[in-house]
């Protein structure tokens, strides 16, 4: 069986270079621009998954499963958008980070990572979520999709992915939020329903002490 593919640096689009210089660059040359985008990036990921999980939160207990579905389809379809960048890197094509080949005409503005560029696991997962979410909610959905994006550009923007790696990181993305929230529906409602029955008698004593008290 053949290994993942290599591609020379000189065979890569121009506009995805072109593209990635372009935003790395007008971000690393500013330094009132290089430090909030840094932070942002680097808190996002945290944030976008306190409130994936947050989700899991919103239904009342024993109540409406909706957010609850949107929560665990979330999770799973992350962790098989995760699993399909595996195979890709791993099969497809094991392209190099754009500050390996480069080097310093790209604006390294995190920590190097040793996985492979192609598809960005950080775009794959955040769109699987956004995805996700927006087959039980339109709005929550939308405002999941614009987090993602903006996770996906921070890649960008730090020098770590080429564009084209976040286009296919979402379209990974966005593949295993359907096959999760299609076919694999009725498994997460099983799932949803088990982990319910765990949490719900806490939840309930959660919820009973944060409602306000009736007015007489």
């Amino acid at each position: 069986m053949r290994g993942p593919s290599t591609v020379p640096a000189a065979t890569l689009p121009r506009v995805d270079w072109s593209l990635l210089h372009a935003i790395n660059s007008g971000v690393a040359t500013r330094d009132w621009l290089e430090d909030p985008v840094t932070q942002l990036a680097g808190l996002a990921t945290a944030i976008y998954a306190i409130a994936t999980v947050g989700l899991w939160f919103l239904a009342r207990p024993y109540g409406e499963l909706k957010w609850r579905m949107a929560s665990a389809s979330a999770l799973t379809a992350a962790a098989v958008a995760m699993l399909a960048n595996q195979v890709i890197t791993h099969f497809v094509w094991d392209r190099s980070r754009p500050y390996t080949t480069h080097g310093a005409s790209d604006h390294l503005l995190s920590a190097p990572s040793v996985d492979p560029s192609f598809p960005s696991d950080h775009a794959a997962a955040a769109f699987a979520i956004a995805f996700a979410v927006l087959a039980y909610s339109r709005r929550g959905g939308i405002a999941f999709l614009f987090a993602a994006t903006l996770i996906g550009l921070s890649r960008i923007a730090l020098g770590m992915h080429y564009p084209s790696d976040v286009l296919a990181g979402a379209l990974v993305g966005w593949l295993a939020a359907m096959l999760v929230a299609g076919p694999g529906r009725v498994w997460v409602a099983h799932l949803v329903d088990f982990a319910s029955r765990a949490t719900d008698p806490a939840l309930r004593a959660l919820w009973r002490r944060i409602q306000l008290p009736s007015h007489r």
